[in-house]
C-alpha cells in the first residue's frame, strides 16, 4: 500500500473509531485539493434507532453553514453595484432600517431602548458587528424575547427577526441573526425568493442539486435526523424540522445539503470563484471576502445559555480570531494543520468546514446532533483535519 493509500486509510480509521466508540451515530468527511476530491468517507448510521447506512449523499441540516452561501449571494449583488458594503441597509423593515438598541431593563422589568447611533450596513451584517444576536447566547436578547412575547426564530415568521440591537453597529462582534437579514436583503434587491435566487445564481450553476430549503421526498429519504446527547452520553433521535411554508427562508441557517454539495461550494471559493466553468464570483471578490473586516475586534466565541442546544464554543481559545465577509479567520496557524487566515465555520448540529487557500485544501465533516460543540465531535474534527494534512503531505 502506498503512502497516499495509507494516509486515506488512517482517516477512515479515525472516523470509523468515532462511530464504534458511539461518539457519533454517523459521520461524513470530505476534503479537496486543487485537482478535486482527495478524500471521501462515510461511516455509521443515519439514525441510531431506524438504522440506514451513512453515505456521502446523506442529506444534513447544515444550519449556520448556510451563512457562507447567503453571504456569497449578497456579494454577487455587490459586484453588480446593486448593494454597497458601507451604505445603509436597503429598506426592508424598521427593525433593520431604524434600529433600537437594548440598553437593559428598568426596575419594572421593561426594556430600555434608544435609537442606534448609526445605520446598519451590509458590512456590519456580513461581519456580525451590526448588533443582532441570538437569544440562546445573549442574556439581554433572551430576556427581551421572553418578556415581550416575541416569536422565536423557529416560527419562520418575519416578526421573529425584529429584535433590538444588543449594541451600536460597528462597536463589537457578536454572532447572531445578521445573515437572516442578509437573506431578506437579497430577496428585496433581486426581487426573487431567496430559494429561487440561490438555485439560479449559486447552487444551480455549481451543480449543488441536493442543496435547498425544501427537500424533495427522495432527498428526505436520505435525510439524517437530529440526535440529542443525553446525560449518560447516549444519542437519541429527535423529532425536528424547519417550518413548512415559512414567511422567510432563513439565510442564516435553514438550508439542507450534503457533504458532496458543500465541498463543491468550498472548491469554488478555493478556485477564486469559479468551478467547472461556472463563474460565481470574481477572484477579487473572493479575496475581499477572505480578508479581515473587523479590525482588532475579537471574534469567534459563542457562549451558550441553553446547554441542551450548545456548549460554550471557542475553536481557538487564547488566540486572535477575526471575521471576513462570510466566515471566521484564524489569525495564527491552527493546531491541526491549517494556515493562518484560513476561513472556517460550522453548523449548530455539529457540522464543520475549513478552507485553506495557502495550502490549497478544503475540508468538511458532518454529523447531526446536539448540543453544538460536542467535545467528542470537536476532537474528531481535529483528528480529521490532521489526517487531511497528512494526506496532502503523502500526495
Amino acid at each position: 500500500m502506498n503512502s497516499t493509500a495509507n494516509a486515506q486509510e488512517r482517516i477512515d480509521s479515525v472516523l470509523r473509531e468515532a462511530v464504534e466508540a458511539r461518539e457519533v451515530p454517523g459521520v461524513v468527511g470530505l476534503a479537496a485539493g486543487d485537482e478535486g476530491t482527495i478524500y471521501e468517507g462515510a461511516f455509521g448510521v443515519r439514525d441510531v434507532d431506524a438504522g440506514g447506512a451513512m453515505t456521502p449523499d446523506t442529506v444534513f441540516r447544515i444550519a449556520s453553514m448556510t451563512k457562507a452561501i447567503t453571504s456569497v449571494a449578497a456579494m454577487q449583488l455587490v459586484e453588480q453595484g446593486r448593494l454597497g458594503l458601507d451604505d445603509p441597509a436597503p429598506a426592508v423593515d424598521p427593525a433593520l432600517n431604524a434600529p433600537q438598541v437594548l440598553e437593559g431593563f428598568d426596575a419594572a422589568g421593561q426594556p430600555r431602548l434608544r435609537p442606534a447611533k448609526r445605520p446598519v450596513t451590509l458590512r456590519h451584517l456580513l461581519t456580525h458587528t451590526a448588533g443582532f444576536t441570538y437569544d440562546w447566547s445573549n442574556p439581554n436578547t433572551r430576556r427581551y424575547v421572553q418578556t415581550s412575547g416575541m416569536l422565536p426564530m423557529s416560527s419562520g415568521k418575519r416578526a421573529a427577526l425584529c429584535q433590538p440591537l444588543a449594541f451600536d453597529p460597528g462597536d463589537k462582534w457578536e454572532y447572531g441573526i445578521n445573515i437572516d437579514w442578509i437573506g431578506r436583503i437579497v430577496e428585496t434587491v433581486s426581487c426573487q425568493p431567496l430559494e429561487t435566487y440561490l438555485r439560479r445564481h449559486v447552487c444551480g450553476p455549481l451543480g449543488m442539486d441536493d442543496t435547498g430549503f425544501a427537500p424533495t421526498p427522495e432527498q428526505r429519504a436520505r435525510l439524517t435526523p437530529v440526535h440529542q446527547r443525553q446525560a449518560d452520553g447516549a444519542l437519541v433521535p429527535q423529532a425536528f424540522d424547519f417550518p413548512v411554508d415559512p414567511e422567510f427562508h432563513g439565510g442564516g441557517g435553514a438550508l439542507y445539503s450534503t457533504g458532496r454539495d458543500y465541498l463543491t461550494f468550498l472548491r469554488m471559493l478555493l478556485h477564486d470563484g469559479e468551478l467547472n466553468g461556472a463563474r460565481i464570483l470574481r477572484p477579487e471578490t473572493v479575496a475581499l471576502i477572505n480578508r479581515n473586516h473587523v479590525g482588532d475586534l475579537q471574534a469567534g466565541r459563542l457562549p451558550s445559555l441553553v446547554p441542551e442546544r450548545a456548549h460554550d464554543f471557542e475553536l481557538f481559545p487564547g488566540r486572535k480570531v477575526r471575521w471576513g465577509l462570510a466566515y471566521m479567520l484564524n489569525s495564527e496557524p491552527g493546531p491541526d494543520g491549517r494556515s493562518a487566515d484560513s476561513p472556517s465555520w460550522a453548523g449548530i448540529f455539529n457540522s464543520y468546514y475549513w478552507l485553506d487557500p495557502a495550502r490549497r485544501v478544503a475540508g468538511v465533516i458532518m454529523a447531526q446532533m446536539l448540543p453544538f460543540a460536542d467535545p467528542a465531535m470537536l476532537r474528531l474534527y481535529g483528528r480529521f483535519e490532521r489526517g487531511v494534512y497528512a494526506l496532502l503531505e503523502a500526495r
